[in-house]
């Protein structure tokens, strides 16, 4: 007999409503940049809470920002949130808002889609999960990432011109000046800071001594931070003390990558006279100088060579206190270890210090390459941040990021064969009977708890 099963349609599940974010940025802490951040905040509230069927998430916005990099506090929020299954769909102006970065900006969008994100750009009109969504977004995030090109090149011309007219930028993020309704002005509790520390150096004392002092007396540091060995004679080799200023010291060397280096002949430099009020005059400026000098002069007399460059020097930054790390060796093992760590102490800074084996072998890791080579992290990464213990994250020049994780090595690791046996020969009869009857404890609570 002929079994026949009705099977009765089951109702489809009833959809919930889809979780919403808008994502804002401006490039600009100026107030009608501001107000314009303000306002896409506003608009985006209002927008998506109109949407019945939508849940409101929030808005997660960039303050003085650049779309060409994808190290936005708020940014790298909203794709963890994403990431972590918070969000069902980002609503952001433009592509130029969401990134300037082309590779960026696929990336992302590509990562997205995989999880079942759709990214809705107003502007343009694209979702980035339909059928041509991806198609159109790398077309026109092409040309965003041009326009951003012409935009920094356009400001570079400006400021070049200036420096040739003998113009003097800024002195906004220098320490003893302040900006006075767009006129440089000497600030004088500071100024008296400045003009201490030449006559300190002068008179003898160091660098590190000079930010001992400082420490102790309380005097704030500008931007943050504690006084250091560098931050002391960043002062006393800066000629801008003097009212006189070298212009263009340092440019701008990649739109994407918003790096600075130091111009060693590429670009011409303009040293221009009386731009802005002096704190120290010349024949000080000069006397520091001489002494600089001096003392550079004998320890390379002292030690017979100049410090040695490596690979890594200049690359890794600690973001607990914004230093490069350092080349030491203890005994024969070489590590690098956070600035701040080494001139104040881990009070300062508690970064850890990294092997540079084992620096070695996760920068070969990110490069994808078997063994480190020297000229592949050179030419391929711009530089290494260090946020936490034992996480290290490798800024490519192209733009992309890379983490890499380590682990520290075991005390069992280290402890050769050889070491064991050296240990072995030393202990006493008395040690010996102890090491003995401890082994046999730990075999004996071993076994009752079996």
């Amino acid at each position: 007999m002929r079994v026949i099963t009705k099977l009765e349609p089951i109702a489809p599940p009833i959809p919930r409503w889809k979780r919403v974010a808008a994502y804002a940025r401006v490039s600009s802490g100026k107030d009608a940049m501001l107000h314009s951040l303000s306002a896409q905040i506003s608009y985006y509230s209002d927008y998506i809470q109109r949407h019945g069927e939508w849940e409101y998430v929030g808005v997660y916005a960039d303050e003085a920002f650049t779309g060409t990099k994808d190290a936005r506090p708020e940014f790298q929020r909203l794709i963890n949130d994403c990431r972590n299954g918070k969000i069902d769909m980002v609503i952001t102006k433009s592509i130029a808002r969401f990134a300037r970065n082309t590779v960026t900006m696929l990336e992302i969008v590509r990562e997205l889609k995989l999880l079942g994100i759709d990214v809705y750009f107003e502007k343009e009109n694209i979702h980035s999960l339909s059928g041509d969504g991806e198609l159109m977004l790398t077309i026109l995030a092409s040309y965003a990432q041009e326009e951003s090109r012409s935009v920094s090149e356009n400001c570079k011309w400006r400021i070049r011109k200036r420096f040739a007219q003998g113009e003097l930028v800024s002195l906004r993020f220098m320490f003893g000046y302040r900006i006075e309704k767009g006129k440089v002005e000497v600030a004088p509790e500071m100024a008296d800071i400045v003009r201490m520390i030449f006559e300190d150096y002068i008179g003898g004392m160091g660098g590190s001594l000079i930010a001992k002092k400082l420490r102790e007396m309380g005097v704030p540091a500008l931007r943050g931070g504690a006084w250091n060995a560098e931050r002391v004679m960043a002062i006393i080799k800066n000629e801008k003390y003097t009212g006189n200023a070298l212009l263009q010291k340092k440019y701008v060397s990649d739109h994407l990558t918003k790096k600075e280096v130091w111009n060693k002949g590429r670009l011409p430099q303009y040293y221009a006279e009386d731009t802005h009020p002096a704190i120290v005059d010349m024949e000080t400026f000069e006397m520091a100088q001489e002494i600089m000098e001096r003392r550079r002069s004998h320890f390379k007399n002292k030690k017979g060579v100049t410090p040695k460059s490596y690979p890594f020097t200049g690359k890794i930054v600690c973001e607990g206190c914004g230093k490069n790390y350092k080349r030491k060796v203890a005994g024969d093992k070489p590590y690098w270890q956070c600035s701040t760590f080494l001139q104040e102490g881990k009070d300062c800074c508690p970064a850890k210090q990294i092997p540079e084996d084992i620096l070695h072998t996760v920068t070969a890791e990110a490069l994808g390459l078997m063994d480190f080579e020297a000229e592949a992290f050179t030419e391929r990464i711009a530089g290494i941040r260090v946020p936490e213990a034992n996480r290290l994250v490798f800024v490519f020049r192209d733009g992309h990021l890379t983490e890499q994780v380590w682990h520290d090595r075991s005390r069992a690791d280290s402890w050769t064969e050889e070491m064991k046996q050296i240990a072995r020969d030393r202990m006493t009869p008395e040690l010996r009977e102890a090491s003995r009857q401890r082994m046999y404890e730990i075999n004996r609570k071993r076994r009752k708890r079996v």
